[in-house]
């Protein structure tokens, strides 16, 4: 247990350390519990989540060919449409933005809302800074509404075996969707104050023409698939990465019957291969350290800190969530938490679902808070260094605490109060 939890730590500490090879360090990690033998062999294949790497890389291939098909952003020219100031603009982005985050990954929401947010500011002469980090701190948000909108919920739905639907009604009681959307009315009205002053009128942008209609509807076949095969109850534990997957392959088999040749590579080019290895790195090394022990270790310390009681770890866990996630990517967090939370539960002899509610609830929304707290974040500063504005990280944080902290605790009071 003790080589077990050094080599542990000493992962996190490269992960924080060495962000831009942190795949790297979390694959050599895994390679080192297998060499010594605290990973056992013919337990690998079984330790790593092939469901949840295939539902995240299926989603992303599909994603490209939606945002190349124009649709994103002509459904954004239709919300601008019916905008007349900058301040409900702002407001109608980061809405949409929300809305198309509960279904696609966060990075990708950006990569597709931004421009259109870049164009008005350009149009008008004013800054997009204001538009870009709504557009990113409300996609973070509503990643965690559905089964498909965020890594981190599909990790969860991949360790609680939850399905499609389990996020909207689970266990008989309103789910995570619910709670999300909630935490995003409140926040958004905290946009609303945020930007009160913001009353400039605005013009609508000429409508982008969409020729493609056929990778929205791969988009939407993949959701519509998910909800009948959770109503169907399928056992078979890749059933989703599976779905996710085929309609990524009826579009490029699609593209290829039209001669798109090089359709294959930019699909490939697309999919966040780094991300999809650092994932399956981290499921050999907490399955190392859940061999060794460690976990039921924590999970006991947790127990002992608290002294046993419920509403104190259930604090512990999201605050502590939010706190970390501010600084440090939630994926390996979340990654190993998971566990932590079912140990807890089991010692306590509790059913898991509080605490990994409350842990997606802090995890997902506490890395609004900082500009480097969140792959959409930096993604976000990213295209805003393009276009020439340097954010600082006051700039950022004076929109997104207050943001996160009305989210953060209408959620925490919600999932504690249905699931306690």
């Amino acid at each position: 247990m003790t080589i077990a939890l050094i080599i542990f730590v000493l992962t996190y500490v490269l992960l924080l350390a060495l962000p831009k090879h942190r795949t790297y360090v979390a694959l050599a990690s895994a390679l080192l519990f297998i060499v010594l033998g605290i990973m056992p062999a013919n337990k690998i294949i079984g330790t790593i989540n092939w469901n949840v790497l295939m539902m995240i890389g299926g989603t992303m291939g599909t994603v490209y060919l939606f945002i190349e098909s124009k649709m994103p952003s002509l459904m954004s020219d239709l919300i601008i449409e019916k905008t007349h100031s900058v301040k409900w603009t702002i407001i109608a982005l980061s809405l949409f933005a929300g809305i198309v985050s509960a279904f696609i990954d966060n990075v990708a929401t950006v990569l597709m809302i931004a421009p259109v947010a870049i164009e008005i500011a350009k149009k008008q002469h004013i800054s997009p800074v204001n538009s870009i980090i709504a557009i990113s701190i409300a996609s973070n948000l509503q990643g965690a509404a559905t089964l498909v909108g965020d890594t981190t919920s599909i990790l969860l739905g991949g360790y609680a075996n939850m399905n499609f639907n389990d996020f909207f009604v689970y266990q008989g009681k309103a789910g995570l969707f619910f709670v999300v959307e909630v935490g995003a009315i409140v926040s958004t009205l905290v946009l609303v104050y945020v930007f009160r002053k913001d009353n400039q009128p605005v013009t609508a942008n000429e409508r982008t023409i969409v020729t493609d209609y056929f990778p929205s509807f791969l988009l939407l076949g993949t959701v519509v698939t998910l909800i009948v095969a959770s109503f169907l109850n399928i056992e078979f534990e890749m059933i989703n990465g599976c779905i996710c997957v085929f309609y990524l392959a009826l579009g490029i088999i699609r593209e290829l019957l039209k001669k798109n040749t090089s359709v294959l590579k930019d699909v490939f080019k697309e999919i966040d291969w780094m991300t999809l290895g650092l994932l399956m790195g981290l499921f050999i090394v907490v399955g190392g350290i859940t061999e060794a022990g460690v976990i039921d270790a924590i999970a006991e310390l947790f127990v002992k800190v608290s002294g046993d009681n419920l509403f104190v770890i259930y604090t512990l866990i999201v605050w502590a969530s939010v706190l970390f996630s501010a600084f440090i990517d939630n994926i390996p967090y979340v990654a190993t938490m998971l566990p932590v939370c079912q140990g807890i539960a089991a010692v306590l002899g509790i059913d898991p679902t509080l605490l990994y509610f409350g842990l997606l609830i802090g995890a997902t929304l506490g890395g609004n808070i900082t500009p480097v707290g969140a792959s959409a974040n930096i993604t976000s500063l990213g295209i805003l260094r393009k276009e020439g504005y340097e954010v600082k990280a006051w700039d950022f944080m004076k929109i997104s605490i207050p943001f996160t902290i009305s989210a953060v605790v209408t959620g925490y009071l919600m999932v504690w109060f249905l699931y306690a």
